[in-house]
């Protein structure tokens, strides 16, 4: 008998483990576009994570961040600069423009992004609402009663 490894569904999904959403969103995504740009999911703490992509040859200015409802989109458009025609040799280093997504739980929030050495890091924060945490019932002692007549 052949075991399933689930694990690569689960690569777009941050704070929750919903195999429905996650196979979803394996059925429309093509073999391609998931090699490009490479990234890590990473938790820092029960509330925290960072999602790190690996952007060389892209600056803040070719980068765009944005969030609607609980997809987090990033994308990426490079473009020649000063319009000069250049021959490269070898390209080692992939300079097409990506469209990357990623499905966050609920109360999963953007907490701030930056660009650092070619590496694009997007914090991310829980931020579950007080009535929505989960709360320690005290139990009281009372004297027992007497059951009520029918």
């Amino acid at each position: 008998m052949r075991a399933i490894d689930f694990s690569p569904l689960f690569r777009s999904t941050v704070g929750f483990d919903r195999v429905q959403r996650a196979l979803d969103t394996a059925t429309r995504l093509d073999n391609g576009a998931t090699a490009y740009p490479p990234y890590n999911i990473e938790a820092h703490g029960d509330d925290a994570y960072r999602i790190t992509m690996a952007v060389a040859g892209f600056s803040e200015d070719n980068l765009d961040v944005t969030v609607k409802e609980n997809s987090l989109v990033i994308s990426g458009k490079n473009e020649a600069e000063g319009g000069e025609a250049v021959k490269v040799l070898h390209r080692g280093i992939a300079g097409r423009g990506f469209e990357r997504r990623f499905e966050l739980a609920d109360h999963i929030k953007v907490a701030d992004a930056s660009l650092i050495n070619g590496l694009l890091h997007i914090d991310l924060v829980r931020e579950v609402p007080e009535e929505k945490k989960t709360r320690k019932i005290a139990i009281e002692k009372r004297a027992e009663t007497k059951a009520l007549a029918a």
